[in-house]
């Protein structure tokens, strides 16, 4: 079979559109055929995998970390910062693979497809959406080009989950789940705003569905804070205490995690509500400042198809902004008590 795929067209570049997102990913080499018509391959792109195969994930797999830039249309591309993949090289989107555990537990895995400028396959990539254990077996029973997407947009979106107090326009609180479009939220940057579209999905709170908690003012938050693992938070800064150079910042919760104050919770299942406004803003939820869902080609595919279809119309300025500029990098909240800093210069 050829080795090969189609090269992406020439592509133009948004600044305003553009974002990163950090992967924890295996290298396919890691997952290889035990038992079946591919006996000894690796994981590898749809044209090439075989339902009923048996793969193993070897003992010595270790996730490792790939940054994706998200372009204005597919692919998506390496990042200059990754641990792993050449940087400025395509990145596909391949299929969404469903194995079989032995005690007949199923997870989904995002198959990823690095490409080099000839358009031929340099590094293939599997990406868990639930746990897989080393040294474990797992039977390949399903191949779904068309449910990737959809799949990579709902561990990409911003999600609240239920119960999370927002700060509406007359100061008000009210639960995520009980908001309804036309509700006016109060936004940090244009203040009053209708919610234009809100959604929700309920997840397996395992791997990248996940949320992260942040305990009752840690960030100064007014109560416990629970939400997906990328959800960016807000936070004004009085004093530089991490370096940044700069006031305003937006930190991923997942890079905030210390086991203690911040922590990952996993097992059980998770409501994640997502609310679009007119244009990418900046709320409140228990009384800290969060972003709302930006709709980009890593999430766009988790909105209904009517949606989608008259997005530009209904939604106008859907694509403004992305607050890309003030994300702070992985690296520099790498301090043993980032959190500490973090609460102190929002205060000092």
């Amino acid at each position: 079979m050829s080795n090969s795929r189609n090269q992406s067209p020439n592509k133009t570049q948004n600044e305003g559109t553009r974002s990163a997102q950090t992967l924890h990913v295996f290298r396919a080499e890691m997952i290889r055929v035990i038992n079946g018509a591919n006996l000894g391959d690796a994981l590898s792109f749809a044209d090439e995998l075989i339902p009923d195969d048996v793969y193993r994930l070897s003992p010595l797999a270790a996730k490792t970390r790939i940054r994706v830039q998200n372009l204005g249309s597919p692919p998506f591309q390496i990042a200059p910062d990754a641990d792993m993949g050449l940087p400025g090289a395509d990145l596909h989107l391949d299929c969404c693979v469903t194995f079989m555990s032995i005690s007949g537990e199923t997870v989904e895995c995002l198959v990823l497809v690095e490409t080099d400028d000839a358009g031929n396959v340099s590094q293939v990539y599997a990406l868990p959406v639930g746990d897989m254990i080393p040294n474990s077996e797992y039977v390949l029973v399903g191949v779904n080009r068309d449910a990737a997407l959809q799949t990579f947009a709902q561990t990409a979106c911003v999600s609240f989950t239920a119960g999370t107090m927002i700060t509406l326009a007359n100061g008000a609180q009210k639960s995520v789940q009980d908001l309804n479009v036309g509700d006016r939220v109060l936004t940090r940057d244009d203040g009053p705003q209708e919610i234009r579209w809100l959604g929700h999905h309920t997840a397996r709170a395992v791997g990248a569905f996940a949320p992260i908690l942040i305990r009752e003012g840690t960030l100064n938050n007014t109560r416990d804070l629970l939400v997906s693992p990328d959800h960016r938070l807000f936070i004004y800064q009085r004093s530089d205490e991490i370096g940044v150079g700069r006031s305003e910042i937006l930190v991923r919760a997942c890079h905030l995690i210390n086991d203690t104050t911040v922590q990952q919770v996993v097992g059980g299942f998770v409501d994640y509500y997502q609310m679009l406004f007119d244009s990418h803003q900046i709320i409140y939820a228990e009384g800290i400042a969060a972003e709302s869902m930006l709709v980009d080609t890593r999430t766009q595919a988790a909105l209904p198809d009517e949606l989608n279809a008259k997005l530009e119309e209904l939604i106008p300025g859907h694509r403004r902004s992305g607050f890309s500029e003030l994300e702070v990098q992985e690296n520099l909240l790498s301090h043993p008590d980032a959190v500490g800093l973090l609460r102190k210069s929002s205060t000092g």
